[in-house]
């Protein structure tokens, strides 16, 4: 049994079918990116793992061999699963430390290791987040993620705005996460970025993963992206 699996998942955003019979298993310790265009079902999709509205309309999740399906979103963040919203919503008026530190359970990471491998953020502790950069934005939402000292991470639109250089600086300090031995689910929409990351790409096209695999080329991942190629 796989760590996370998904079954024959179904999410509706009232008439709107988001997330359509979608099924795919995640390994401990694998990192697995979601692509497609907008409004494939990629942000519905890890939301609904994470527990947050709307509740799926059929199908089932379960972790680490339990089922989830229909637990509160607090009560799977005590599981150990933390999900990054696209958007970051961090707290303005508080520090990167303070905002790290709403989030901190024990674990091997804290502030110190966050900075560590987030080290954009080092000269930026005492700072609000409401002055921080775009980059320095989503390295304090992802590292307040870690700061629960989770076992599933769910990164959303993860360069999403950013700027090219911010985009270098936040992917270099997520692959020091990945070889920490996390376990991840992204959601990104630069394929140069989820193909070399990612040990496995699964590309959504209208609410269903047409295209999924280990050793995808781009041009490959590129036809299921446009609903060229629709190969499992």
């Amino acid at each position: 049994m796989s760590f996370l699996e998904v079954h024959e998942l179904d999410v509706r955003h009232g008439l709107l079918q988001a997330v359509r019979g979608v099924s795919l298993n995640v390994e401990q310790g694998e990192t697995l990116a979601l692509v497609g265009a907008n409004g494939a079902g990629k942000s519905t999709l890890l939301r609904a793992i994470a527990g947050a509205p709307p509740r799926p309309a059929g199908g089932r999740i379960v972790f680490d061999r339990s089922d989830i399906t229909r637990v509160r979103p607090h009560e799977r963040v005590a599981k150990g699963i933390a999900l990054v919203p696209e958007g970051r919503h961090l707290f303005p008026s508080l520090t990167v430390e303070e905002n790290l530190q709403v989030a901190a359970r024990r674990g091997p990471w804290t502030v110190a290791s966050v900075v560590e491998a987030f080290p954009i953020l080092r000269e930026r502790l005492h700072h609000r987040a409401a002055t921080l950069s775009g980059g320095e934005r989503q390295a304090t939402a992802i590292g307040r993620a870690l700061m629960a000292n989770p076992r599933l991470l769910l990164l959303d639109e993860v360069s999403l705005g950013l700027a090219p250089v911010a985009v270098e600086d936040v992917y270099r300090s997520l692959k020091t996460v990945i070889e920490s031995g996390a376990t991840i689910v992204l959601v990104e929409q630069d394929l140069t970025r989820a193909l070399t990351i990612a040990g496995r790409v699964a590309c959504m096209l209208e609410g269903r993963i047409v295209l999924e695999g280990s050793d995808l080329t781009r041009e490959r991942v590129t036809k299921a992206y446009f609903g060229l190629e629709t190969a499992a």
